[in-house]
C-alpha cells in the first residue's frame, strides 16, 4: 500500500494554562491520502484548529506522531521544517491573511519568492487565472470582495502545488455564492494538483465536498464517516 500523504498516530496535545495542564486533543489517529478531501467537524473548542496546526507542522504533539509521506515532523531540522511549510503545505484561513500593502499578484507570488523559485510571476499569474481573477492582478486586497480575497488566498496556498492543503473555516466569512466558488476550487485542488486536503468547518456545504468526515467532540474522534 502507498504511504499516506498525512498520518497522525495516537496524537494528543496539552497546553499549560496558568500552570495547569489543559488537554485539547486525545489519542487522535487519522490518515489523509493524496488527492482526497477530509473534513473535520465539531463545535467550537473541540480541537479542530489545533489538529490543523499539528497536521501543517505549525505545532507539535505532546504525545504521538505526525507524519508527512511517512516521515515524522519531529525528526525534521528547523531548515527542513521551514522548507516543508513554504513548499509542501498550503494554508487557507477564515480571515484570508492577505498582506494589505501588496497587490493581488504580489500576494500570490510571495511563497515562490521566499522559496527562491524561478518564473515566479508567470506561475502566480497562472494561479490567478485558475481562480478566475487574472484581471485583478494589480488590485490591492481592500479593493476586493470577501469571496475574491479568499480565492486569492487559495491561489497563494496552491502556488507551489503543495502536497497538503490545510483550510480552516474557509467559507466562514462568505455568502453562499462566494462560498460555493471557494469550495469548488478547494475540491478541484485535490484532483488537479493531487493535494491531500484537510478542512475544518461548521458548514454542511463544505463537509459535503469531503470523501471522509471526521467528527470531533471534546478533543476526541467521535466518528469517521466515508462517502
Amino acid at each position: 500500500m502507498a504511504t499516506p500523504r498525512l498520518e497522525l498516530r495516537g496524537v494528543s496535545k496539552t497546553y499549560t494554562n496558568g500552570g495547569q495542564p489543559s488537554p485539547v486533543l486525545h489519542d487522535i489517529s487519522l490518515t489523509v491520502e493524496a488527492g482526497t478531501v477530509t473534513a473535520l467537524l465539531g463545535r467550537s473548542g473541540c480541537g479542530k484548529t489545533t489538529l490543523l496546526n499539528l497536521a501543517g507542522a505549525m505545532d507539535f504533539p505532546t504525545k504521538g506522531e505526525v507524519l508527512i509521506d511517512g516521515r515524522s515532523i519531529a525528526s525534521l531540522s528547523e531548515a527542513e521544517l521551514t522548507a516543508l511549510r513554504r513548499r509542501r503545505v498550503g494554508f487557507v484561513f477564515q480571515f484570508f491573511q492577505l498582506l494589505p500593502t501588496l497587490t493581488v499578484l504580489e500576494n500570490v507570488e510571495l511563497p515562490l519568492l521566499l522559496g527562491g523559485t524561478r518564473n515566479s510571476v508567470k506561475t502566480a499569474r497562472d494561479r490567478l487565472e485558475w481562480v478566475g481573477l487574472a484581471e485583478k492582478a494589480a488590485s490591492m486586497p481592500y479593493q476586493l470582495s470577501g469571496g475574491q480575497m479568499q480565492r486569492v488566498a487559495i491561489a497563494r496556498a496552491l502556488v507551489n502545488q503543495p502536497d497538503l492543503l490545510i483550510a480552516d473555516e474557509p467559507t466562514g466569512n462568505l455568502d453562499n455564492a462566494s462560498g460555493d466558488q471557494v469550495l469548488a476550487l478547494i475540491r478541484e485542488s485535490a484532483t488537479r494538483f493531487g493535494s491531500a486536503v484537510l478542512i475544518a468547518t461548521h458548514s454542511a456545504e463544505a463537509a459535503a465536498i469531503a470523501g471522509t468526515r471526521v467528527r470531533l467532540r471534546d478533543g476526541r474522534i467521535q466518528a469517521i464517516e466515508r462517502a
